[in-house]
């Protein structure tokens, strides 16, 4: 991360040979005469004097200390550089880029939920994003105590208070414990709001948050997919037709095959139970027969309006 010896320290410089890293200070090392800063894209440079803020530095380039810094810091203008009377001086490089961080709960979360007096537990997994907003918060609440700042220190922070906002949201407006995924857009959104108004008193925004998924326990999970088949099948006539259309469709009509034995039971099934329609709809015929004239002559189709023989061709009727 740019280290050098007292000797040959001339240049200012953070190399980024580390990701995730949101800001990196420069420290305890002379600035000579002659020394350079290099400030790469993605970066600003702010330099510390006895712990205040001379200068902020937001253009990408290679500036001469003596002649393109010094004299545009705020109580530096008058030192001069001699041989021997290096500069003693801190430089935060802040790193501006935002960075996308993924996230996942510590431990099962037990929500609330109708009929399960323990709650049931949940974990849910996404991402945010975060970069550094405010330079001055930064300095004031983190750099003063730390060399370096990682994402890896956001995210600790942020899944401390994940548990309960977790909670919080997803237990307003009565939403469905068992179709969260449905509502993940909104809990994300009152989420982020909280974790942004937290991480801003360090000076860091986080600019978007996202939920990926719930995972429930296996129990739930299976209940889930036995519903949903439930749910497929209902109207078994319909599943029948789709059964068969989707056999023909993938040509396992075959014998043998799981397809062609599946659409050979379904037919089965069909048949029987078109069989049991007849029949009963035979014996409710005889019954008609046996006991109650039929509305028309079955010899001449004269209307019967009830009587025993047809008043047309005299053919008997019960």
């Amino acid at each position: 991360m740019g280290l050098f010896s007292k000797e040959f320290a001339n240049v200012v410089e953070w190399k980024e040979d580390r990701e995730g890293v949101l800001f990196w200070k420069w420290q305890n090392q002379e600035i000579k005469k002659g020394s350079k800063l290099i400030v790469r894209p993605g970066q600003d440079a702010i330099f510390l004097y006895n712990g205040r803020v001379e200068g902020i530095f937001e253009s990408e380039g290679q500036f001469d200390m003596e002649s393109d810094i010094i004299p545009f810091l705020s109580t530096l203008k008058s030192f001069k550089f001699g041989f021997n009377t290096p500069l003693r001086a801190e430089v935060l490089f802040i790193n501006t880029k935002e960075m996308i961080v993924k996230w996942g709960t510590k431990n099962a979360i037990n929500l609330p939920a109708p009929g399960l007096p323990g709650g049931m537990p949940i974990r849910a997994f996404g991402t945010f994003s975060c970069k550094i907003a405010e330079h001055d918060v930064v300095i004031d609440k983190l750099a003063g105590i730390r060399q370096v700042y990682t994402v890896e220190d956001v995210k600790e922070r942020i899944v401390s208070n994940l548990d309960q906002l977790l909670m919080s949201w997803i237990g307003k407006e009565g939403r469905d414990m068992f179709n969260l995924q449905m509502d993940a857009g909104n809990i994300s959104r009152g989420i982020m709001s909280d974790l942004d108004m937290d991480m801003r008193k360090l000076g860091i925004a986080i600019t978007d948050f996202n939920i990926e998924s719930f995972s429930y326990p296996e129990q739930v999970k299976k209940m889930q997919e036995k519903a949903a088949a439930q749910s497929m099948i209902g109207d078994m006539n319909k599943y029948q037709q789709v059964a068969m259309a989707d056999s023909i469709e993938k040509g396992g009509m075959g014998r043998g095959s799981v397809a062609g034995d599946m659409v050979g039971l379904q037919m089965g099934m069909a048949m029987g139970q078109q069989m049991v329609q007849q029949m009963q709809n035979g014996a409710a015929g005889m019954a008609g027969t046996a006991g109650v004239a039929p509305k028309f002559c079955p010899n001449c189709g004269t209307p019967t309006n009830g009587n025993k023989f047809c008043g047309n061709c005299g053919n008997k009727l019960i």
